[in-house]
């Protein structure tokens, strides 16, 4: 927990820095235009001719030198800009504070929850290995076994997959064995998806091309492959798919 603490903190730091910088550069862009506006327009208040005319009874005049109204300009933009990036950076950081505790939270969940199922699969894995295992040659019911030992194992891997995608500096890296072919992940969506399909009344037809390949985990080329046959059973008349 103390790992995914400090590395949803990580990431909170550094979205909130960036939307900070983001932040200062657009105040202080908006700081210097204002103040270049300021500093021409006092220019163009001081007309030569003014300086040598006389003040009228009642009028009062100022006089202001162009270089220290331009340090003086220059000094207030600099300060103008360090307390919009400083005040940025405080804003957002208390503004994404709660986008982190809901990421922590989240990671959590899906941790207790994946150690949590964990154990009853395994269980009930075993258990229709023995029941394989003592069925008798030719019983009508292995075939059936088989399917469900399969559907185990597809469960557990995809509990394996949320564990290490909450947790991943804890569970490890993922190992890449090269290049997976998808027929076979997509073969065995569709089998999982056919009698869905059937009670439906939708026939999925799979057109192989084996020399097909993809970098990503078999697991997970499984279950996109059934997330996209469910939607399409699920939205399609009942007619050939």
């Amino acid at each position: 927990m103390t790992r995914r603490a400090d590395s949803d903190f990580r990431e909170v730091r550094r979205a909130s820095r960036t939307v900070g910088l983001q932040l200062t550069i657009a105040s202080g862009a908006l700081v210097v235009a204002a103040i270049g506006v300021a500093f021409f327009f006092v220019l163009y208040q001081l007309q030569p001719k003014e300086l040598q005319e006389a003040p009228r009874p009642g009028e009062h005049k100022i006089y202001i030198d162009t270089v220290d109204a331009m340090i003086a300009f220059v000094v207030v933009g600099v300060l103008a800009v360090i307390v919009a990036g400083v005040l940025a950076v405080v804003v957002t950081r208390r503004a994404v504070r709660p986008l982190g505790e809901a990421l922590r939270r989240q990671r959590d969940f899906v941790a207790d929850a994946s150690h949590e199922l964990r154990t009853p699969l395994a269980v009930l894995d075993a258990r229709l290995q023995v029941l394989q295992r003592g069925l008798p040659d030719g019983d009508p019911s292995t075939a059936t076994v088989a399917e469900l030992r399969d559907d185990t194992r597809t469960l557990i891997e995809v509990v394996n997959d949320l564990l290490l995608a909450a947790d991943p500096e804890r569970e490890g890296a993922a190992a890449s064995d090269g290049p997976v072919p998808l027929a076979e992940p997509v073969r065995r969506a569709v089998d999982s998806l056919g009698v869905l399909a059937e009670q439906a009344g939708v026939t999925v037809r799979l057109q192989v091309r084996d020399e097909v390949a993809s970098e990503v985990p078999a697991t997970t080329l499984q279950r996109c492959a059934t997330a996209l046959l469910d939607n399409a059973v699920s939205h399609s008349p009942p007619a050939v798919w």
